[in-house]
């Protein structure tokens, strides 16, 4: 095999080549071996195990292959290359035995992986099935048997055969039995169903169908869209659908339908066939030479199935975005401003999907032109403070006297896409003040100086760090109390985008609740957490934090209090209950905890519960009383679907302890359920997603709560708005999916689910709205008129398609004075999708013109309009007046001062002149008559 590694027709030969082999470089082995034209020639492994690399060392030549090649301009990467040697694996199923009444229909299957794929025949008897009508092959590795006759008993084995191996199946025993012997289905039922399949656009596909009842059932395929079976689509034996070459517009839900004779009986089944294209360059970047400084846009489209991803590489390598380099579009499009000569070399588009690659390169030069200035030198950053920094330069070495102006640029030196800033700055400042920078943050500088001629090569960038800034908030606290005399105070470190710069040192202040006099504390910047000693038992306390940088402590948090427990807790203030857990049921909460600290000298426990959403010192409901010993309690007759929150209090004789709460991600909500046995509710997550522009996809899930079977769904659709009832349709389904087809492009759609129990119908559920894809348009443009407006213009007006299926992005115009031409020899003109109306110039005058319109959506062009033809103009001067002088110009001819006539104008002039003219002449006549003779 060799591999062939090139820069293309347009860029000639390559200077150096370099292979790799799995992302990796191209290890050395003798079965890979470089040609001197930059090929690459891998030999095949000995198959039977005597060379070093045979299939035990498979991997020495099994892998994804590619290339760089490098030539004047920049290198190029190849597509990978993928090479596998070939295999015939074991077989993953067997054709199984059975038994058929005579006239029936028997059915073998196996299926076998192997590379290439292998070839399927069968064998009866360990000879090679005959070929009748009744013996059906199919590629997936299907025999069909059909009208079985007592000749067709036997054993029956499949054969795959490749390029690398044969390998035969087990055998299966075909058994006849006399008609009438065995049960057979009096009802038609589907034996095998077609399967979803998805392939690679130009694969053969077979949809299989096989129904049993007694009549022997009729089989037709629709497709569930409505539209007609491709023509290319053929049945192979009487009931197999087969796609030779499958193409995107296969694409589609088959369903295969059998029909018991002479009655209303039926069977169903449907599948789904998904053709993937791999991806095309539809719009190829261009080759672009562009100055220094300037900007440079290419431009990248690819079509596929499903739509390909771009991605871009510059000289082989992926492109990474930053402040000057953005890509724009989804991908598509590639915008490089002040470009530099780094910028140089080859830019890939590269499309990808499922089916595949495609790309197209396209190099950018830049040039530079003579006695332009040199680079700005001596470049200097100075953080002024948290947000500003001094930038100051000196001028160019060279041509520093034509210089008339610079620009200064900066950007954030670290992360990716990054925003590029400029300012344009005088040519007498050599010095600038950035202001509005972000504190605590690198930023990379450089300037360019500019003359009449253009833009010299940029400046060596400096990099700068901001000065830290106070934090922009407080850490977040959380109090406790270890002892009597104790609060331990915690906190979590500020995020960066908060702290604006190194935090130092945090500052904790705390006092008495009701008194002026406060403490202070400080601790260093790594330290989260602090106890406070020595404090006054059974006392509130106040305390919060701030965090500082070198540039100061920034604003505290609020005040946060804290009462200290008491010196004598045992026999005062209980600590609070721990681990304080609540867990949801229908129409109950299960509360549960741990006693707290010295539980021995605890009287009990009261619990309280509230609403959520209460006043807070609303809790409404309790306490309820608890002995000492109890650690679980059960809250009931609580309203389906309300949160609740819940709280625990040890006490003793004295007085009540420390509350512990259930927190806001403990409160549940409970599910709002019938109470007695009802109809079933509606299903839960109804999600519609459009699979095509005539199908969408729903899916929906059992309801999370029921007291009944769903033993069926029933789906409602209509066009979104609709209020005419009876174009409102149902479907019936089994499963939590369905596929909708027969839908028009580009419309919204509203949806909603029943469930349906044993005699038992539940409502519907809420409305989900989705629209289909968008089409190319099912009719062209309407009610197109065509009128000359002079002998080298003709106006057309027109109404957009009435079946447009998506946004008109563009309409088509072709015209031709011939119309026995092929259609690619006719002119196009093109115009923008919200406009009806154009003016076709340079034709010739007194020639019959044909016009047809098409319109064209994001998807592609729709049909074109019928043939119409309209003649333009004679081309003459004006008779009479003052005569202006001719200018002529693309085929359009205009008289200097007045508008082109038109053949009303000319008319009205023509006759003018003939009155004018006999009016003379029957005044000359009476002239003469009156006259005596001489």
């Amino acid at each position: 095999v060799v591999l062939d590694c090139s820069l293309g027709a347009a860029a000639g030969t390559p200077t150096s080549v370099t292979w790799s082999k799995d992302g990796a470089s191209l290890p050395k082995h003798h079965h890979l071996r470089l040609l001197p034209n930059g090929s690459l020639w891998l030999s095949w492994p000995a198959l039977d195990g005597s060379d070093e690399a045979g299939p035990g060392n498979s991997g020495v030549i099994e892998g994804s292959y590619s290339c760089l090649a490098r030539g004047p301009l920049g290198v190029v990467a190849s597509q990978a290359a993928v090479v596998k040697l070939t295999t015939l694996g074991s077989f993953s199923l067997h054709p199984e035995s059975q038994t058929v009444e005579e006239n029936g229909t028997a059915r073998f299957e196996c299926h076998i992986e192997g590379l290439p794929a292998p070839v399927i025949t069968w064998e009866k008897d360990q000879v090679t099935v005959p070929k009748e009508p009744r013996l059906i092959t199919l590629p997936n590795g299907v025999l069909q048997i059909l009208d079985i006759q007592e000749s067709d008993a036997g054993s029956y084995r499949c054969v795959a055969t490749n390029s690398a191996h044969q390998r035969l199946s087990q055998e299966a025993v075909l058994s006849v039995a006399p008609r009438g012997n065995l049960k057979s289905f009096q009802d038609v039922v589907i034996v095998a169903a077609p399967e979803n399949t998805t392939v690679v656009s130009g694969q053969s596909v077979v949809m299989e169908c096989v129904a049993s009842a007694d009549p022997t059932p009729f089989v037709s395929w629709v497709r569930q869209d409505g539209k007609p079976i491709s023509t290319d689509v053929i049945v192979l034996g009487r009931t197999n659908l087969l796609i030779a070459s499958a193409q995107p517009r296969h694409s589609g839900v088959y369903v295969c339908r059998a029909n018991k004779p002479r009655t209303r009986d039926f069977a169903t089944a449907a599948a789904e066939l998904r053709v993937l294209a791999a991806p095309v360059i539809s719009q190829a970047p261009e080759a672009l030479s562009r100055t220094r400084a300037s900007t440079a846009r290419f431009v990248c489209r690819a079509s596929g199935e499903p739509r390909p991803a771009l991605r871009w590489l510059h000289d082989g390598a992926p492109l990474r975005p930053n402040g000057r380099v953005k890509v724009q579009g989804g991908g598509g499009s590639l915008v490089i401003t002040q470009i530099g000569l780094q910028d140089a070399g080859y830019y890939q588009c590269v499309a990808e999907n499922g089916a595949g690659t495609a790309c197209a390169a396209a190099p950018l030069a830049v040039v530079v032109r003579e006695g332009l200035p040199s680079a700005p030198t001596r470049v200097t950053a100075t953080p002024l403070s948290s947000s500003a920094v001094l930038v100051a330069w000196e001028r160019p070495e060279l041509h520093s006297e034509q210089i008339i102006g610079f620009s200064l640029h900066y950007q954030k030196a670290r992360g990716i896409d990054n925003v590029e800033y400029q300012f344009a700055v005088n040519n007498d400042t050599t010095e600038l003040q950035v202001r509005d920078l972000e504190p605590n943050t690198d930023y990379e500088f450089y300037v360019v100086a500019y003359s009449q001629l253009g833009a010299s090569r940029t400046s060596a960038p400096v990099l700068v760090h901001t000065l830290d800034d106070v934090p922009g908030a407080a850490p977040q606290l959380s109090l406790s109390s270890p002892s009597p005399s104790d609060i331990r105070v915690a906190w979590l470190p500020l995020p960066p985008g908060l702290s604006n710069g190194h935090v130092v040192k945090y500052k904790i202040e705390y006092g008495l609740g009701k008194e002026d006099q406060i403490f202070s504390t400080e601790v260093p910047g790594n330290q989260t957490e602090l106890t406070l000693n020595s404090l006054q038992p059974n006392k509130v306390y106040r305390v919060r934090i701030s965090a500082g940088t070198g540039a100061g402590y920034g604003t505290p948090s609020q005040w946060t209090q804290h009462r200290v427990p008491s010196m004598h807790n045992q026999s005062h203030v209980p600590f609070a209950p721990a681990e304080l857990k609540v867990r949801a049921r229908m129409e109950s909460l299960v509360v549960s905890w741990q006693p707290p600290p010295h539980p021995a000298q605890i009287s009990g426990y009261k619990l309280y519960w509230r609403e959520v959403g209460a006043e807070e010192e609303a809790w409404d409901v309790g306490p309820v009383r608890l002995k000492k010993k109890v650690k679980q309690y059960e809250l009931t007759q609580l309203v389906p679907g309300q949160l609740y929150e819940v709280k625990l209090v040890a006490f003793n004789k004295h007085e009540d302890g420390y509350a512990a709460a259930s927190r806001p991600s403990h409160t549940l909500h409970l599910p709002d359920l019938p109470i007695q046995r009802g109809p079933p509710l509606p299903p839960a997550h109804v999600h519609a997603e459009s699979n095509s522009s005539t199908s969408i996809w729903l899916r929906w899930k059992k309801p999370d709560f029921t007291t009944v079977k769903i033993v069926n769904y029933t789906v409602r659709f209509s066009p979104w708005g609709l209020r005419n009832a009876s174009l409102v349709t149902y479907y019936t389904s089994s499963g939590e999916d369905i596929l909708i087809g027969g839908l028009k492009p580009f419309t919204k759609y509203e949806f909603a689910v029943q469930s349906h129990g044993v005699d038992m119908d539940g409502p519907f559920g809420s409305v989900v709205e989705r629209s289909t894809l968008p089409d190319r348009p099912s009719t062209p443009p309407s009610d197109l008129r065509l009128s000359p407006l002079t002998p080298s213009t003709v106006r057309l007006h027109w109404c957009p398609p009435t079946e447009p299926n998506g946004e008109i992005v563009e309409y088509l115009i072709l015209y031709s004075n011939n119309h026995t031409q092929p259609e690619h020899q006719w002119t196009l003109v093109t115009t923008e999708g919200n406009i009806f109306s154009a003016e076709v110039h340079g034709l010739e005058s007194d020639t019959r013109y044909f016009f047809k319109m098409g319109a064209r959506t994001e998807v592609g062009p729709g049909p074109f309009s019928g043939l119409q033809d309209v003649i333009t103009l004679q081309e003459k001067l004006s008779a009479g007046g003052q005569r202006g002088q001719m200018e002529e110009g693309e085929g359009v001819v205009v008289l200097s001062g007045h508008d082109p006539l038109d053949v009303h104008s000319v008319t009205g002039i023509i006759v003018g002149v003939c009155l004018g003219l006999l009016c003379l002449l029957a005044c000359m006549c009476a002239g003469l008559r009156r006259s005596p003779h001489r």
